[in-house]
């Protein structure tokens, strides 16, 4: 294969952006270098990419499935030239993090302890916020990087990945009725109340089981009001654990269920931030503090 990153540059952009020319625009090249480029990226692989025969070149059934690898390599190869830059830059002054309140707060404690360690005159800025406003933030560049659960799809400026995957439990008072119940099935839910999350502007929300339920933004409000009796809910399992509440709450039985909602924990950046030093360590860290996701 001799495929060069130009082509591939040249391929996702025509996919992206719908037609040659719009690509050239893009890429700031002349449409008969894009064709060219793609042309010969085709004659390399054996196959055609795109199906010509309309107005606008439709992407096959290939082009597809090779687009997903296409758009792969060129972000490898963004974040290879991001950390390649870092080598000549010194340890930044400051850096903000973004995060969402419901992160495994003991093991991001534990990150930011190694952070101080290791980084001693590093100032750092810890923000709490829902996913719009981390995702905000980090593209604004007020935060350098972002803790969300991600429930949507992202700007096409930040780039992610994800860490964790975090289990959710149904909880509820140890005195409520649910409690007595040694596996509860949805006809029993829908009778009382349920707090399900949502965020803060309601853009992403927990879709309700009871038709009887309240939506609020905060998994520590929810805990506090299932603590006084409002309702059940479903949060993530750490959080349920806590032992602020121990003695309170109950995790209820969710065999006879459909499987409570999963939420992962994604790491997200603006892709025109690089790589520093303090950003190198917290991605080579954060895989020794969630070892599963390796």
């Amino acid at each position: 294969m001799n495929w060069t990153l130009d082509q591939l540059k040249a391929f996702v952009e025509a996919a992206e952006s719908g037609s040659f020319s719009a690509a050239a625009r893009r890429l700031g090249k002349a449409q008969s270098r894009i064709s060219t480029a793609i042309s010969n990226l085709e004659v390399d692989l054996g196959f055609e990419l795109f199906d010509r025969s309309a107005k606008l070149p439709v992407l096959t059934e290939a082009g597809k499935e090779m687009l997903v690898d296409a758009k792969a390599i060129l972000h490898q190869c963004q974040r290879m030239n991001s950390r390649a830059m870092a080598v000549t830059e010194g340890d930044p002054v400051s850096f903000n993090v973004a995060m969402d309140e419901a992160v495994p707060i003991q093991t991001f404690e534990t990150l930011f302890e190694m952070l101080a360690d290791n980084f001693p005159n590093l100032k750092l800025t810890i923000l709490n916020g829902s996913q719009d406003d981390i995702a905000t933030w980090v593209n604004e560049g007020r935060a350098d990087i972002g803790f969300i659960f991600r429930m949507k799809p992202l700007s096409e400026s930040l780039d992610w990945y994800d860490l964790a995957t975090l289990k959710q439990v149904m909880i509820a008072p140890c005195d409520h009725p649910l409690s007595k119940i040694e596996h509860p099935q949805e006809d029993d839910l829908i009778t009382y109340r349920q707090l399900a999350i949502r965020d803060r502007l309601g853009y992403s929300q927990e879709q309700p089981i009871s038709p009887r339920y309240w939506h609020v933004d905060s998994y520590f409000y929810i805990i506090n009001l299932v603590m006084r009796g409002v309702g059940w809910a479903f949060v993530p399992e750490h959080i349920a654990k806590y032992e602020w509440h121990h003695g309170q709450v109950k995790i209820i039985s969710t065999q006879e269920l459909s499987s409570p909602p999963i939420y992962t924990l994604s790491v997200i950046k603006r892709k025109a931030r690089g790589w520093d030093k303090v950003m190198t360590w917290l991605d080579t860290t954060l895989f020794s503090l969630f070892p599963s996701q390796r």
